[in-house]
């Protein structure tokens, strides 16, 4: 089983027992807008992703992993990134993150990234990462530009909301030897 570890964290493949934390992140309608999505997800759907999460990264192209804070000898999810559009080629791959509700703003988030970044770049050999994010979304732009990725794009009206349209910024990071 995959982890990845710091003091802190613990970044770990999804169980069956993250389900209900699952089901709650994937059907949060303030999330959607982020993952641009649309509609709810079932728990049958959640269980079945679950059991194919072994499946190996270069065959499904994608990796979800989720992000456990590590408390007085307790370990509980309070996130998860996903490492998507997986190209072995062109040695790249999306970041998306989520923490929960209760426990931003505690720097997890940039400890998470951290780990990601540094799984993707020595264990998956990637050259690039890359994120999108809504211009409304100042603390995910703040964070991933403190991770050292740089605005590379704007695409304009991108994302319809209920107030109108939002533009998405694209990030990247290249990693450097």
């Amino acid at each position: 089983m995959l982890t990845i570890e710091s003091e802190q964290l613990k970044l770990r493949a999804p169980e069956p027992s993250d389900l209900d934390i699952l089901y709650k992140w994937e059907n949060d309608q303030s999330l959607w807008e982020i993952s641009n999505t649309i509609t709810p997800i079932s728990k049958f759907l959640l269980k079945e992703y679950i059991k194919k999460s072994h499946l190996d990264i270069f065959q499904v192209k994608q990796l979800r992993l989720m992000i456990d804070l590590k408390e007085d000898e307790l370990e509980f999810p309070v996130g998860s990134i996903d490492i998507f559009d997986f190209e072995p080629y062109h040695q790249r791959a999306g970041l998306g993150i989520v923490i929960d509700a209760s426990q931003r703003n505690k720097g997890i988030a940039s400890e998470a990234l951290i780990l990601t970044i540094d799984y993707g770049f020595a264990t998956l050999g990637l050259h690039q990462l890359y994120c999108n994010i809504l211009e409304n979304n100042e603390a995910s732009l703040h964070l991933f530009e403190q991770m050292g990725f740089d605005i590379i794009g704007l695409k304009k009206d991108w994302v319809r909301t209920s107030e109108g349209w939002l533009n998405e910024y694209t990030l990247q990071k290249i990693r450097s030897f």
